[in-house]
């Protein structure tokens, strides 16, 4: 059915093409910052009332919180910008989306279509600069188009392997007048994404699977976008298959599953880096191969053949060659992978997952408790056992992320906001912000550091006055953390520029942005904040001093193999 307006006309404005197609895609929420160029369409925002709008401070933090919205919700994020230094803004943002594989649309204003490439006041090339970092993105210069452009580009940013898309809208196409057809379809003779995993390839995999005697299953992020979580664990337990995920897949397996022997890579478990180092099948669901799980790539599981699954086919084969290539949906073909586990008699891994229980209880994931001040690990494990599964955790870059991806106990997927292939230093407040957002019934907690948080600090005030209550918990070691970690490991403790010696004062920072603050030294007091915190029910920042030397360990050197880890010396105080 067309939509009619009250123009005499009967056709719609850009401006309000782009608001009638945000209620048609289900849209609930739009982060954002008004400017001249998008002035039109915020206009009909102020008119509209299907959706609500929130105002950040900066057009970075809308674009993070977009994107938080969407990891945690699986459905689309929504940003609004304006041009030039409002687009600018708002590229780390996409970026950061982009890297990870998260659906978003993001509407850029432009400058009118007649001064475009005169440099104008506040005009950039925002297609040029967006093109490397987003799944695809127009530029649009007639009105006629923007129908077509809108639900194009929703259904490319949440199908296939999902992605953030750019859309530039000039001033004066705000303003045009078109029809409006929403329900008229649109081809793309280009795009049209491989769902269904080759069957023969399925069952030929299949086969070798049940025949080795070291499998792996390698999980990473795709199966948390998929939504297939229970079909993995399922095929995990019929076949006894050990387990290990990337830094996006965590929550896939429970915490405490018997197969899943933690996270792999730079900064993984000892266990499942050894795993991965002495397997002889690599079962991949949904993971790249990044440099950050291989290690030294030409040392990477050379025992191993390969299954490759994934919905990308640029993915397959770009790192590592795959013996079973199998392009899909990983929700379509984990179905059709259980369909056809029961043809096979698989071999017993029990000798090959009690070694890699011997690995763990050789080298577990440990800390010292030698020092007066807080341990980071202990505070996040607390944490976890405070808060379980009511909790929706984000974190910023750094050695917090790394020590969370370690010791918070994940139970399910999208329980965990992080950003793994970008590593973007300031997302975590907009990123508890965000997810609060699509999730008001459960706890956003942001783990941060001294450093991360100053970056979108100015958030705070955003969610106080849209009433998004989470916790920041601010590991506070007065440096640049895990710069610091590879400055002594690596430059001789040469620590250039990572000495945070003046810092705010995060309780009164907190406090004249309506929020709650607490500085604690000690596990009683921490206790008292966090419960403290969550019965507020406001922005709350829980400052931990924490000990300024603690390393995250394991870790893998750069240019090394993945089972050259440096790890915690043992010692009676280890936890």
């Amino acid at each position: 059915m067309s939509y009619k307006s009250n123009n005499t006309s009967g056709q719609l404005t850009g401006s309000q093409i782009v608001i009638e197609a945000l209620r048609r895609e289900n849209t609930e929420v739009v982060f954002g910052y008004p400017g001249g160029a998008i002035m039109n369409v915020y206009d009909e925002i102020y008119k509209q009332d299907h959706f609500q709008h929130i105002l950040t401070k900066h057009e970075q933090a809308a674009v993070h919180a977009a994107d938080a919205y969407a990891r945690s919700s699986g459905k689309v994020g929504v940003a609004i910008v304006t041009s030039g230094p409002g687009f600018t803004n708002a590229v780390t943002g996409l970026a950061t989306a982009y890297t990870d594989s998260i659906p978003m649309v993001v509407i850029s204003g432009q400058v009118p279509t007649a001064v475009i490439g005169t440099d104008a006041f506040q005009e950039i090339d925002a297609v040029g600069i967006s093109r490397p970092c987003t799944k695809h993105n127009f530029l649009v210069n007639d009105v006629n188009d923007l129908t077509r452009v809108l639900k194009i580009a929703f259904h490319i940013a949440k199908t296939g392997r999902p992605g953030p898309v750019h859309i530039d809208l000039p001033k004066d196409v705000s303003a045009d007048l078109a029809d409006f057809n929403y329900d008229q379809e649109f081809e793309l003779p280009t795009y049209k994404p491989t769902t269904k995993g080759n069957i023969r390839q399925i069952k030929a995999a299949l086969k070798h699977i049940s025949e080795a005697k070291r499998p792996v299953l390698y999980i990473g992020g795709g199966a948390v976008l998929s939504n297939c979580y229970e079909d993995i664990r399922e095929f995990a337990h019929q076949t006894k298959i050990p387990v290990v995920e990337t830094l996006m897949a965590r929550g896939i397996m429970r915490h405490d599953d018997d197969l899943l022997f933690g996270m792999l890579g730079m900064h993984g478990e000892y266990a499942a880096n050894m795993a991965m180092s002495e397997t002889d099948m690599i079962i991949c669901f949904g993971a790249r191969f990044d440099d950050r799980v291989t290690g030294r790539l030409d040392t990477f599981a050379k025992k191993a053949h390969v299954v490759h699954v994934d919905i990308d086919p640029a993915s397959i084969a770009k790192i590592v060659k795959p013996n079973y290539p199998i392009v899909g949906d990983l929700a379509i073909v984990m179905k059709q992978i259980l369909e056809h586990t029961k043809d096979f008699e698989f071999n017993d891994y029990t000798p090959w997952v009690e070694k890699l229980h011997g690995y763990r209880k050789e080298h577990p994931l440990a800390y010292h408790e030698d020092s007066d001040r807080l341990k980071p690990q202990w505070v996040i494990q607390r944490t976890g056992e405070l808060l379980g599964d009511d909790a929706l955790i984000s974190t910023d870059v750094g050695q917090h992320q790394m020590w969370t991806a370690q010791f918070y106990p994940f139970n399910y997927p999208r329980q965990w906001m992080t950003s793994g292939g970008l590593g973007t230093m300031g997302v975590g407040l907009p990123y508890a912000m965000g997810t609060k957002r699509a999730n008001p019934d459960k706890i956003s907690v942001n783990f941060t550091g001294d450093g991360s948080i100053m970056m979108n600090i100015q958030e705070i005030i955003t969610c106080t006055q849209y009433n998004l209550p989470h916790i920041n918990i601010i590991l506070n070691n007065n440096y640049l953390g895990m710069v610091r970690q590879w400055q002594t490991r690596f430059y001789e403790d040469r620590l250039s520029e990572t000495n945070l010696e003046i810092q705010a004062d995060f309780t009164m920072l907190a406090q004249s942005m309506g929020g709650v603050g607490y500085k604690v030294h000690t596990k009683e007091e921490f206790d008292v904040a966090l419960k403290d915190a969550v019965a507020s029910n406001k922005v709350a920042m829980i400052e931990v001093i924490i000990d300024r030397r603690e390393e995250v360990l394991p870790m893998v050197p750069n240019g090394h193999a993945l089972d050259e880890m440096l790890l915690l010396e043992k010692s009676q105080g280890a936890k």
